[in-house]
């Protein structure tokens, strides 16, 4: 049974292809609308979430479909002591589809060793985040009409960012990329990543400690927010929450057409005065989310034979 843990589950073909039918969601909804009519998602969040789960819900809703919905480990059977394995099991009984978020790194990949329907990965712990990263390749796409031959400014939390291990993941498939690593020593991207991605691959990067000087070289800026629930003691987070945070001020050393992006939910990394500026793309990345996760959904029905 197909399913998608991590970008590098979808080949480039099959990302450039979900873009396009995203793009004609976006053109042709009404066309869309009883795709999935009598299918079910499930949506196990067994972590906090408002965008992701309401964004699956959402795009199962507008492709005709229906939702079933858990949220948060207490009120599942995993505060009885259910294995992922036995949840997969039993919730694909009930629906064609599953939508699973877990604080612990590979639980997704476990319940869909498990599961009967396909599951997608909808953020497990600090390691990816799959459908995001294709809420930010459309953006990206539909901002600079191109993923390739872009620098890439990814700033705040490397180390335990998962939408940006996906991100780079997947951007490190285009040509002339290159990204430029803004974070506190104690933030810096894993060495695994930086292993397999970029230093495997032959990409460029560059890593300071510095926003100001490195803003005005960047076509992508994808600020992140130092995530409090991935620190061992709160004395860490507090010292270092608040190491970057983008004003007005900052952007005007920014080109015209660069585009600040953010996974969301933002803290103070990003000042809410910098919401009016037309290079400010972080909610367009929250629609273009839901429009991702429709084409997903409908690619991995089809394929298991579902519709």
């Amino acid at each position: 049974m197909r399913s998608v843990i991590d970008v590098p589950d979808l080949t480039l073909g099959e990302l450039d292809r979900l873009m396009d039918t995203a793009e004609d969601i976006i053109a042709r909804p009404d066309q869309y609308s009883e795709l999935c009519h009598g299918k079910k998602l499930a949506t196990l969040f067994f972590e906090p979430s408002t965008r992701t789960r309401l964004s699956f819900e959402a795009a199962m809703y507008e492709l005709g479909g229906h939702v079933l919905s858990v949220t948060g480990a207490g009120t599942s059977s995993a505060a009885k002591g259910e294995s992922v394995a036995d949840t997969a099991k039993t919730v694909s009984c009930y629906a064609d589809i599953i939508a699973m978020r877990h604080p612990k790194e590979g639980a997704a990949l476990v319940a869909a060793n498990n599961a009967s329907v396909p599951v997608i990965n909808a953020g497990d712990g600090g390691h990816c985040h799959p459908t995001q990263t294709l809420a930010d390749l459309l953006t990206i796409r539909r901002e600079k009409g191109r993923l390739d031959h872009l620098t890439v400014g990814l700033c705040g939390d490397l180390k335990f960012g998962r939408t940006v291990h996906s991100l780079i993941t997947a951007m490190s498939r285009y040509e002339g990329l290159q990204f430029v690593l803004i974070s506190p020593d104690e933030l810096k991207i894993p060495g695994y990543v930086e292993k397999d991605c970029l230093k495997k691959k032959d990409i460029p990067y560059t890593q300071t400690t510095s926003l100001e000087q490195v803003i005005g070289d960047l076509d992508i800026l994808y600020m992140t927010r130092v995530q409090r629930e991935r620190f061992f003691n709160e004395e860490d987070y507090l010292r270092l929450k608040d190491s970057y945070i983008l004003t007005p001020e900052k952007m005007k050393k920014g080109r015209p057409d660069l585009c600040v992006m953010h996974p969301l939910p933002r803290v103070n990394e990003i000042s809410v005065a910098v919401d009016d500026d037309p290079r400010a793309c972080y909610f367009k990345q929250v629609l273009n989310g839901k429009y991702m996760r429709m084409a997903l959904i409908l690619m991995l029905l089809k394929e298991a034979g579902r519709i």
